[in-house]
């Protein structure tokens, strides 16, 4: 018997790619195992792989394609730019105009400037605010899952080995919500913290005055505030969770939703700061960002095409109610099957994730694996509930029924109290662990 085509890629991909993906969060132990799909092409909101199985797609993209695959709005942008070329020696027009759009779209930030992806973004906000307030220390949000590939970071995950303990003390934990637990960090590291760094909010709206009262409380303190909107800015609202909630960062990055697909990012910003990585200001010249790429005409055409479609089409709104007809549904099928305390739907309806609880309510990388079994297997791609613009009710109602299959094959793994004769394999990983 022949092997499936996508069985063959994913092993022709780890003799070619370390760890058969160039993301982690791509990777084939995230899925059952052999049922990890290689992808052929997508349109809208569905994708086929190599074998020609069509999915509904979640999370599409990491939550980068929220106006679904193959937009026509931007496809068209991006395709009228490529016949004029798309890198100079010098900046091209398109990268004055996408700069004005972003500064229009989101008027909290005066200057912009463009990157290929968040960890250069994130880690150039990290070396502005080291270099404004001549501070050594990072304070980054232990709540938030993922901020950047640069060692700063990555050397706070369990993923740490090939980076220096002393490169590793220099960033601290802050916990979110809590600003008297982040006043004692900021007294117990005094005039040493140049940031905090966090994700404005995460599932949940953040409590009723913290995020003003963490920027008085790092201001007080001598330390700048970066708000992290990769996720948020757009799926949340086109100006960010920053408009949305009326408090403006010191500074921002933002990606993912921003190009729909396309590599570009965005680090925006108060103009004292950001000039200190230009060429009008008499301080020492911070190296903020300078590739070769990041200018590049494709991907920032695709930004203003994407800014034109939330401004025109409402798309934020779109997410929300879509995010909203399917909370309710997996919430409404999950109590009928016996499971509403295993199989939960969290988040803000633009950004739904689910969790898959064991039989004494803990979180469970085996039922996560039965759960995403059963939804493979009824053409669902769903590593989250995180929609695109893209679907439609109809789409929406058809997740549902393969969520109540799901949860007929949990309710049984429950009873029996051992899911793994339903999980055709090994379970599948978290991302962040020390060891394969």
């Amino acid at each position: 018997m022949d092997l499936p085509l996508s069985r063959i890629a994913n092993e022709r991909l780890h003799r070619a790619i370390p760890g058969g993906a160039h993301t982690y969060a791509k990777g084939e132990d995230q899925y059952p195992e052999h049922l990890a799909p290689v992808i052929s092409h997508g349109r809208g909101a569905y994708v086929w792989d190599v074998d020609g199985n069509r999915y509904l797609e979640y999370g599409s993209g990491l939550r980068a394609v929220s106006l679904g695959h193959a937009h026509p709005r931007v496809t068209a942008a991006v395709r009228d730019v490529l016949e004029r070329g798309n890198n100079f020696v010098r900046p091209s027009i398109v990268e004055l105009e996408a700069a004005e759009q972003f500064l229009a779209t989101v008027p909290t930030a005066d200057m912009v400037k463009f990157a290929k992806n968040g960890s250069d973004a994130t880690t150039a906000a990290v070396r502005l605010a080291r270099a404004a307030t001549g501070r050594p220390l990072v304070a980054q949000c232990a709540d938030h899952a993922f901020f950047s590939t640069d060692d700063w970071f990555i050397g706070t995950t369990p993923m740490s080995a090939g980076i220096p303990a002393a490169t590793m003390a220099m960033t601290v934990p802050f916990p979110y919500g809590d600003l008297p637990a982040t006043e004692q960090m900021l007294r117990q590291f005094g005039g040493q913290v140049a940031c905090l760094i966090l994700e404005p909010t995460k599932g949940v709206a953040p409590p009723d005055g913290y995020l003003a009262g963490l920027l008085d409380l790092a201001h007080q303190h001598g330390a700048l505030v970066i708000f992290d909107e990769m996720i948020t800015g757009f799926r949340y609202s086109e100006h960010g969770a920053q408009g949305l909630y009326g408090v403006t960062p010191d500074l921002s990055t933002f990606g993912k939703a921003l190009g729909n697909g396309f590599a570009v990012s965005a680090l925006a910003g108060r103009r004292d700061l950001m000039e200190l990585g230009g060429l009008r200001d008499s301080r020492d010249r911070v190296f903020l960002l300078s590739t070769t790429h990041g200018a590049e005409t494709p991907s920032l055409a695709a930004a203003m095409a994407v800014m034109d479609t939330y401004a025109a089409e409402d798309v934020t709104a779109r997410l929300h109610s879509l995010g909203a007809r399917l909370a309710a549904g997996v919430t409404e099928v999950a109590a009928a099957h016996g499971v509403g305390e295993q199989v939960l739907v969290r988040g803000r309806y633009s950004n739904l994730v689910f969790a898959t609880l064991d039989g004494d309510g803990q979180p469970s990388q085996e039922y996560r694996t039965l759960f995403l079994r059963c939804l493979l297997e009824n053409g669902i791609l769903g590593p989250s509930f995180v929609v695109s613009a893209a679907m439609t009710e109809e789409d929406i109602d058809r997740t549902v029924e393969a969520v109540a299959s799901a949860c007929v094959v949990y309710r049984k793994a429950l009873e029996a109290g051992d899911p793994s004769p339903w999980l055709g394999g090994r379970p599948v990983k978290p991302v962040f662990r020390r060891k394969t």
